[in-house]
């Protein structure tokens, strides 16, 4: 029996979210690549998953983890995953790792980021992965919006109904905006989010980006802890789960952007 650890890296679009459904209106990363492991090797998994994404969601460095006792080498497992697996999702890496390891509650931190497209006419190249903004944002004040929500909250403002979390409480390590030209990119860094958090931080900067909150605002948004403050969630599609750590690396030490 070995325990494996999987980096995988998918395009959302045409998935109804990562974690298997009971009934789903759509296929599942997860239920692909539990189905083919056991076309691989006749055996039935569970995967334990970093960050269970909603559906059309992305991901370039999502962690799973499963117990096996396939007899298959950890360095062949991503060619023959990737030999049955559909072209928007690739086994990246493979490693056995110890059995006290979870993808799900071993992480200390994530990174997801968010991209905005802000021009007039949308690039039909970036429509699947931007969210577009046809109105000019003030990106300096978005920046100041994002500093304030930097820092352990109580983040039940920014959660949507429907997720399983006991407590609110989470740590924001960085809410950065960066732009290249016309393409703008939210980055959060976190030692866990809500469910919807990334996508309804990112509504309320657009918020604040077209005038109609001012950033001075968002503290008292924030203690609020009232849902319909932060009433804009933006479109799952601009959203990429970015990495996943393991261990005490500073998000710093891995990320020169931030």
């Amino acid at each position: 029996m070995r325990n494996i650890r999987l980096n995988v890296a998918y395009d959302g679009t045409n998935y109804h979210g990562f974690q298997r459904q009971i009934e789903t209106a759509g296929p599942t990363v997860q239920g692909t690549l539990e189905t083919i492991w056991t076309r691989l090797v006749d055996e039935k998994v569970t995967l334990a998953m970093a960050g269970r994404t909603d559906a059309g969601v992305h991901a370039s460095g999502q962690v799973v983890s499963f117990t096996t006792e396939a007899r298959i080498p950890e360095d062949k497992i991503p060619k023959a995953f990737n030999s049955l697996l559909p072209k928007d999702i690739r086994i990246l890496q493979a490693e056995a790792v110890p059995f006290e390891f979870s993808a799900r509650w071993s992480a200390t931190w994530k990174r997801y980021d968010y991209r905005i497209e802000n021009k007039r006419i949308p690039d039909v190249f970036k429509r699947l992965y931007a969210w577009h903004v046809p109105i000019p944002l003030d990106l300096s004040q978005m920046q100041i919006a994002a500093n304030f929500l930097e820092g352990r909250h109580n983040f039940k403002t920014f959660a949507a109904a429907g997720g399983d979390s006991k407590t609110f409480e989470r740590t924001l390590y960085r809410c950065r905006i960066q732009t290249d030209r016309d393409l703008i990119r939210v980055s959060c860094v976190g030692d866990g989010f809500l469910y919807h958090m990334v996508r309804i931080i990112v509504g309320t900067l657009v918020e604040v980006g077209k005038g109609r909150i001012f950033p001075e605002e968002i503290p008292d948004i924030l203690a609020s802890q009232e849902r319909k403050r932060a009433r804009v969630i933006a479109p799952a599609h601009g959203l990429t789960l970015t990495y996943v750590s393991y261990t005490d690396e500073s998000p710093f030490e891995v990320f020169s952007d931030l």
